[in-house]
């Protein structure tokens, strides 16, 4: 049976946009999630559905008409797990360059959502919906790396607010084409989909989000820099498409890049190192770190040599 809600508000909260007052009400709704419902028209007052911009007033009485979640569609794997750390709330997983975080179109099969229902069952989080339980934040395909996967709702949108108000720690070891003039610097610059290809994220005023990198340079070698990125916010491809922005392209990637791939690479030179966040049950902050993976040390050693 789909769950009902119903809230009256009150004068602090007066003034709040309707999607952000939804996930501060539910516990199991994420500010994405309570966005697909309000759109759906599963949030109404006086019976008229609202849009996510309402603003709500002092004294709105305001309902919601919860749909039962969607069985889930996606097969468990038994693929094995390079796992950091685990408890009852949560995983933090290295996650090998190749790997698709959850299915889509085109992979359905081999992902870490496949992987983690043969896993943990079904005491993952369902608050991202049914092709993507407990997955707090992903990094692409190419990407290798540390994430953190949450097993149950309030886990999950514990760490979703960390994310949020960049209280998050993730930071990033890459190549990328060039010499950077700068030993360390900020990209701030907004990311959207890009204009005229929508398979690609672009810098652009246009329906965009604010983004900022830090990056600081590791090592120099001929053609090319080793950098570190800490992100502040997290956009989908943002380390890619800052550093082309900045005319330094992560080595190996032929999306944001030359389309022909450096040598030795499949994909892009890009590790997500370090993930450190505050425990959501336990206030305990915790970091953890994953070593380069051996195609990014061979690509280093190439280097070295040259």
């Amino acid at each position: 049976m789909p769950e009902t809600y119903q809230w009256t508000v009150a004068e602090e909260q007066a003034g709040q946009r309707l999607d952000k007052f939804l996930s501060e009400q539910a516990v199991e709704l994420t500010r994405s999630l309570a966005e697909k419902y309000i759109a759906e028209g599963c949030v109404t007052k006086a019976g008229k559905p609202l849009a996510k911009s309402y603003r709500v007033a002092v004294g709105d009485t305001l309902q919601a008409v919860i749909p039962d979640p969607q069985p889930l569609n996606v097969l468990p794997e038994s693929i094995p797990l390079d796992i950091v750390y685990e408890d009852n709330d949560l995983l933090v997983v290295n996650k090998p360059k190749g790997m698709v975080v959850h299915p889509a179109p085109g992979n359905y099969t081999g992902t870490l959502v496949n992987a983690l229902l043969a896993y943990c069952g079904d005491t993952l989080s369902g608050i991202n919906g049914v092709i993507r339980p407990g997955i707090v934040h992903r990094i692409d395909k190419d990407t290798s790396g540390l994430l953190i996967v949450a097993k149950n709702d309030l886990a999950h949108k514990n760490l979703a607010e960390q994310i949020k108000v960049h209280s998050f720690t993730r930071i990033y070891e890459a190549v990328v084409h060039g010499n950077l003039k700068q030993e360390e610097g900020t990209v701030d610059a907004p990311i959207g989909r890009h204009p005229v290809d929508r398979k690609k994220m672009a810098v652009t005023e246009k329906n965009s989000r604010n983004a900022i990198t830090h990056y600081h340079v590791l090592e120099r070698y001929h053609g090319f820099t080793h950098v570190q990125l800490k992100l502040e916010t997290g956009r989908t491809h943002q380390i890619r498409v800052h550093m082309a922005y900045l005319g330094h392209p992560v080595a190996g990637d032929t999306v944001y890049g030359p389309k022909k791939p450096a040598p030795g690479l499949h994909g892009q030179c890009l590790h997500a190192r370090v993930i450190g966040f505050v425990h959501p049950r336990t206030g305990e902050y915790m970091e953890f770190t994953s070593p380069l993976p051996v195609y990014f040390t061979d690509f280093l050693k190439r280097l070295q040599k040259e």
